[in-house]
């Protein structure tokens, strides 16, 4: 099913807010936003978000609609490599209205590929089993990871394909839109909002989910699990752990700073 198709083709953008009826205390971004968290994997919960975005395009007859994944698209699933070949069709398809951000699991999967032998073991211990068995690719033992790094990531190199790897090395690490950033992890609280560091916006920052910011500006991530959705002092919060719960979010968060969550299922109990 290709959804989606209906709404972002011939939508023209919104008009402009007056800037008398924005309050700053809200997220503001100049068109309709939605922010998908962390997939890993997931496929299955893909699909029903997609579902659930269409509806809601559709039924509140939004124009210029933006469709913004957060990262970590790969590990810990079962289908990455199906999550990653959708994605990449709906950027192709939509390249004005669907982004999707880099995140700090495709980073490690990237750092393995350019550097197998020194970087294989953190991204073997945080999910890559899952991925490459994705694309039919088998983990030994890890006495013999060292020994079998190489061979490991040429498989996965042709695997992927050179579209597939361009795409993912040339992902963006944030998006704005009016007082809107979207990204990974988070940012910096003590640093402006375009001044932030590349390894932050992947990796986070350990004041980002304690210290409010003070400039008006939102930040919209994954990252880190919550146990529901977070609207609330600048962040907002969208990770809720789908691979393990069940429950993928997905934030709308539109012109005049209404923020609602879609999402999968309601949370199931994990321990």
């Amino acid at each position: 099913m290709n959804l989606l198709r209906s709404f972002f083709k011939g939508k023209t953008a919104p008009k402009d807010v007056q800037t008398s009826d924005i309050d700053r205390s809200r997220p503001n971004p100049t068109t309709p936003y939605f922010v998908v968290g962390d997939l890993h994997g997931t496929l299955d919960l893909l699909e029903h978000i997609l579902e659930q975005i269409d509806h809601v395009i559709g039924t509140l007859e939004l124009r210029d609609p933006k469709l913004v994944f957060v990262g970590d698209y790969i590990d810990r699933g079962q289908s990455s490599a199906a999550v990653l070949t959708r994605l990449h069709e709906l950027n192709k398809e939509f390249p004005e209205n669907v982004t999707c951000i880099l995140g700090n699991h495709e980073q490690m999967m990237l750092d393995f590929l350019d550097a197998p032998e020194a970087r294989h073991a953190r991204w073997f211990r945080n999910g890559a089993t899952e991925t490459l068995a994705s694309f039919g690719i088998l983990i030994p033992f890890e006495t013999e990871w060292a020994t079998t790094a190489n061979s490991i990531a040429e498989e996965l190199r042709s695997q992927l394909g050179d579209e597939m790897e361009d795409w993912l090395r040339n992902l963006p690490a944030s998006v704005s839109s009016g007082n809107l950033m979207i990204t990974h992890a988070g940012v910096d609280p003590g640093r402006a909002i375009n001044d932030q560091s590349s390894r932050v916006l992947l990796w986070g920052h350990p004041e980002f989910l304690t210290r409010g910011r003070t400039d008006g500006q939102w930040v919209a991530h994954g990252h880190t699990i919550m146990e529901r959705a977070v609207c609330e002092d600048g962040r907002i919060s969208v990770d809720t752990g789908g691979y393990a719960t069940g429950c993928l979010t997905a934030a709308v968060v539109l012109p005049d700073g209404t923020v609602e969550f879609l999402q999968t299922t309601q949370p199931r109990q994990t321990g």
